[in-house]
């Protein structure tokens, strides 16, 4: 019974709401009379639709589409538009038709002019202050299925009016600009089933469906008075997307629609040359009240062109990084007599008359279509300019140490760029780099990042805008070496070489040698440190040097000399002392002197524990050397000559061996006197002897018994060899001859006493050193006392 009664209720409910909802639709709506403002009440408050004054407004649908919508008008869209109709197909003359020519007049509506359709009657959509816009149109029960179908209405629609035409675009954009309106906005009506239909409806000729180009940008969905709902104004649902909202006419001014949107753009791409087919379509929801109109602004149609770079992209604006070349083409389906120009910043640039201009500066660049001297299409793109930082390929080196293992990558930004504003950026994967996008190195991944060897890393360096440039930064890294060294021998003697060998690098860097290999033979002079730093395959140097030290041993010296000896002479050789140093005689013996009495050569072999040495000398059997020549003059001066088949140092003596000298030179040798010569080979005993007289003539003689000088005595220079001595007196006659009986002159011939006077002497013997002769004559005064 429960059930039943639910039953009933609900049955009951739903019937009083769909009654209710009949009756309302049934109930005419009645529009609400406008008041004038102090605005409305001003002359030129609304906007001019299909008055007389403008040519325009006498213009046919057709002409209306060519001239006034289409960019550039009829002489550029003749060839590119066909078909232009009309629903309800009311002629130009028809004051009352649902179409027709706006002005915005001296009113500040968007669009200075261009084509109006209106659920109902165009005239009232402005030119004076009009209430009630709830007018219908011939047909007025009349819907459209094409609109149906793009908008699927909340309530069935009527006095549908529509414009169409078929076209061929130029370019892959077709757009325009418009703004719609309606009276729907009022009372609470956004906010349920009254949304008049409004479509753009676009699609290639044979294509069985349409776009509706009249979309919000993004998902916000249909231009519709139930889409966009400002806040307040009693609409209980807003706001709906109130950035398309353009604001209620609450100074009843302008137009006389109660509400309209901004300035809108449908925008749909298509292919050049093909033939699409373009359908404006406005109905009414429900009844005929509260109408609604789509104002299309003039010239904004444009079908015609595009700029596009080399590979067919669209453009209007352009990144240009330092002045590179920017091929700029016009995309546009020329007609007969079609001429270009391009312009940069408002200039004509002379020469560039072609479909394509190649940029080379930043600035904004127009290239416009002329037919006729009149332009048709117009098509704009802005080059920003900017310049790219320099950046250059880079190698980061690391060298590891038990300190160090990770790289700062912020040490390679010098060696990339040289820019100190420009942005610089590290990136692990390439094709994060190629789109610049935010998986780059953070500031603490760059100071610590653990790089591998042989990594690459890809850097992009820009300025921070649009203008980049991508380098490599190659890693290398490599544990640093510990250099050792080794020396063939560290302790050397003078004159010798030892091999110094490196290890653990794979060049080396020595100290004061050249070579960069791991050996260098080296024969310092002194104790010397090498030192040599190892370098690794990527060139991380050691952080300290190897060092050996050689130690030069100081050169064996020898004072070993050997001699002369004669025959049972004995000589010491003496090698001489020197650190560390030990001894081998050629006869074997191991004492640092020996003495020998055999001549000969003898050797020894000196060792100080490091190095050794051979000395050699010689001992040689002298030979007693022989005075050979004595050459003696009355000042005392005795210069000996000897022979010295020994060739060895010969030593001197006069005084019978009492003492010696190397000079064989004498001074105040006494006259006539016996002197011991002796000649001997240094440090021997072989000694030659001489008994040399060295007699000088007396020459006067003064025999008065005093003994002094009383004769000349001969007794000792006679013993030399041949020897003969004779006086003569002034006349030559002799007076005197030595002889062993009479071996000194008194003064005295034949046995009396010769007379004072000068006589006259000759002696001649056979020198005992030089075995030569010797004659010496002279003069000597005799005096006699008488």
């Amino acid at each position: 019974m429960l059930n039943y009664r639910l039953k009933n209720y609900y049955f009951l409910l739903v019937l009083l709401l769909v009654s209710g909802s009949m009756f309302a639709q049934k109930t005419s709506r009645k529009p609400i009379k406008e008041k004038h403002t102090n605005s409305s009440l001003k002359s030129g408050a609304f906007i001019d639709v299909n008055v007389a004054s403008y040519a325009p407004s006498s213009y046919n649908i057709e002409q209306l589409v060519k001239n006034i919508l289409i960019t550039g008008g009829s002489s550029c869209a003749v060839a590119n538009v066909t078909n232009v109709t009309v629903s309800p197909n009311q002629p130009a003359t028809d004051t009352e038709r649902a179409w027709g020519y706006f002005h915005k007049g001296t009113t500040a509506f968007p669009f200075t002019d261009g084509v109006v359709l209106v659920t109902g009657k165009a005239r009232r959509a402005g030119n004076v202050l009009e209430s009630g816009l709830s007018d219908t149109v011939p047909g007025s029960t009349v819907s459209d299925p094409d609109l149906v179908t793009a908008i699927n209405p909340l309530a069935p629609l009527k006095d549908a009016v529509f414009i169409e035409f078929d076209f061929v675009p130029n370019s892959t954009q077709v757009k325009f600009n418009y703004i719609f309106a309606s009276e729907e906005y009022t009372s609470n009506f956004p906010c349920g089933v009254y949304s008049d239909g409004f479509a753009l409806l676009l699609k290639k000729v044979g294509d069985p469906t349409y776009t509706n180009m009249a979309i919000l940008p993004g998902t916000a969905g249909p231009v519709s008075v139930t889409n966009i709902v400002p806040a307040g104004n009693g609409f209980t649902c807003g706001p709906i997307n109130e950035a398309y909202f353009g604001g209620m006419n609450t100074a009843n001014i302008e137009t006389n629609f109660n509400g309209r949107t901004i300035p809108l753009t449908a925008t749909a791409t298509v292919i050049p040359g093909q033939t699409y087919h373009f359908k404006m379509v406005l109905a009414d929801a429900s009844d005929s009240s509260f109408d609604s109109v789509v104002f299309l602004q003039g010239g904004s149609f444009d079908i015609g062109m595009t700029i596009v770079d080399g590979n067919g992209n669209p453009l209007t604006s352009v990144n240009m990084c330092d002045n590179t070349p920017q091929t700029l083409t016009a995309q546009i389906a020329s007609v007969p007599g079609m001429t270009f120009q391009w312009y940069k910043d408002g200039v004509a640039i002379p020469g560039a008359t072609s479909a394509t201009y190649i940029a080379t500066e930043p600035g904004v660049y127009v290239v416009r279509t002329f037919v006729g001297g009149t332009n048709c299409q117009t098509a704009t793109v802005t080059i920003v300019g900017g310049t790219t930082p320099p950046a250059q390929n880079a190698t980061l080196k690391l060298c590891t140490t038990p300190s160090l293992a990770t790289f700062n990558l912020n040490d390679a930004t010098p060696q990339i760029t040289t820019s100190t504003t420009a942005i610089v950026r590290y990136y692990v994967n390439q094709a994060d780099a190629v789109a610049q996008n935010g998986n780059y190195l953070t500031a603490a991944q760059m100071a610590s990042y653990n790089g591998t060897d042989g990594q690459v890393l890809y850097v992009v360096v820009s300025n921070g805008a649009f203008c980049s440039k991508t380098v490599t930064l190659t890693l290398r890294k490599e544990a640093t070496p510990v250099a050792q060294l080794t020396a063939t021998k560290v302790r050397i003697c003078l004159g010798e070489s030892t091999t110094l060998t490196a290890s653990n690098g794979a060049t080396y860097q020595w100290t004061n040698l050249s070579g960069t290999g791991a050996t260098q033979t080296v024969s310092p002079t002194q104790t010397t440190t090498y030192s040599v730093y190892a370098i690794g395959t990527q060139g991380c140097k050691s952080l300290q040097p190897a060092s050996v030290t050689i130690e030069v041993v100081p050169a064996i010296k020898s004072t070993l000399s050997g001699g002369m000896i004669c025959q049972g002479d004995v000589i010491n050789l003496d090698a001489g002392a020197g650190p560390n140093y030990t001894y081998l005689w050629s006869n074997g013996a191991k004492s640092q002197t020996i003495s020998v009495g055999t001549p000969g050569t003898y050797s020894v072999t000196i060792t100080n524990g490091v190095c050794s040495k051979v000395f050699t000398t010689q001992v040689i059997q002298a030979v007693i050397p022989e005075v050979i020549n004595v050459n003696y003059n009355e000042n005392g001066t005795m210069i000996i000559t000897a022979s010295n088949p020994s060739n060895g140092v010969l030593e001197y003596s006069v005084d019978n061996g009492l003492t010696w000298q190397n000079s064989n030179t004498f001074t105040n040798v006494p006259r006539n006197t016996v002197i011991s010569i002796r000649v001997r080979v240094k440090k021997t005993s072989c000694v030659g002897f001489l008994e040399y007289f060295t007699f000088v003539m007396q020459n006067v003689i003064t025999p008065n018994g005093d003994n002094i000088n009383d004769i000349i005595d001969f007794r000792i220079v006679n013993k030399n060899k041949d020897f003969k001595a004779s006086i003569f007196d002034r006349y030559g006659k002799e007076v005197y001859r030595e002889s062993s009986l009479q071996p000194y002159w008194d003064g005295y011939f034949q046995g009396k006493r010769l007379n004072t006077s000068s006589y006259w002497y000759q002696v001649s013997f056979e020198d005992p050193a030089s075995k030569k002769p010797v004659v010496k004559t002279g003069w000597i005064l005799l005096k006699n006392f008488e």
